[in-house]
């Protein structure tokens, strides 16, 4: 009876990191409503999540903010940056998807290879920024070669990401359209916290490979 309630016990353990990743959710969401501070948010979100995952977060809003104000420039300059670059190969994507000929054909094949790097970098940038010191260009460099040098990691967190798009799309696909409504209402409640936990799980043993042991004790 006393190990039923004991606090330490795995199903109050699953539901204090449950209610964590709903309080981080929900600061996230509302922090990234000016759209400029997304950059910013996605930063501290990852910054919250990695220290999660190595069970070394104290107060989740109040590490959510300390990053969010540490990183805030550099976070907005990048989101900029890639907020410009998504827009050019969106455009670029339907223009070539809708001429005809080899032509273009071979440019909406190298969109496509443009449009994967860009989601390569997107994946990594914002935990890198969160995790390490760095310029603006060094972190857009760190990103692309961590990502191609993890090359299988990367390619699973990604389908991480997709997951809940996928999943949307499966119920839809099959008319189940209650299904559809619970997955959005839980990831309005906790599915951006929860994909980034389950990634910092992986970007954690990634970024032991360029911390110090040292440092890292």
């Amino acid at each position: 009876m006393d190990r039923l309630f004991n606090m330490d016990n795995k199903f109050f353990s699953m539901m204090g990191r449950a209610a964590d990743l709903m309080i981080l959710n929900i600061v996230f969401i509302i922090c990234c409503l000016p759209i400029v501070t997304i950059g910013a948010s996605l930063t501290a979100l990852h910054y919250v999540t990695l220290k999660m995952v190595r069970n070394e977060e104290s107060y989740i809003v109040k590490s959510f903010f300390k990053s969010f104000k540490q990183n805030f420039k550099q976070a907005t300059i990048i989101n900029i940056i890639m907020l410009l670059t998504a827009a050019v190969l969106f455009i670029d994507l339907r223009i070539a998807r809708a001429g005809s000929g080899a032509m273009y054909k071979g440019l909406f094949s190298l969109f496509i290879a443009f449009a994967l790097i860009y989601a390569m970098i997107l994946l990594y940038i914002y935990p890198i920024l969160s995790k390490f010191f760095n310029s603006v260009k060094n972190t857009f460099v760190n990103a692309f070669l961590m990502s191609v040098r993890h090359l299988p990691l990367t390619l699973l967190m990604l389908v991480i990401s997709a997951s809940p798009l996928l999943l949307m799309w499966l119920f839809a696909y099959v008319s189940y359209a209650r299904f559809t409504s619970i997955l959005i209402m839980l990831f309005i409640l906790m599915g951006f916290s929860t994909l980034a936990y389950w990634k910092s799980k992986i970007f954690v043993k990634i970024f032991d490979n360029y911390i110090p042991k040292d440092e890292n004790e």
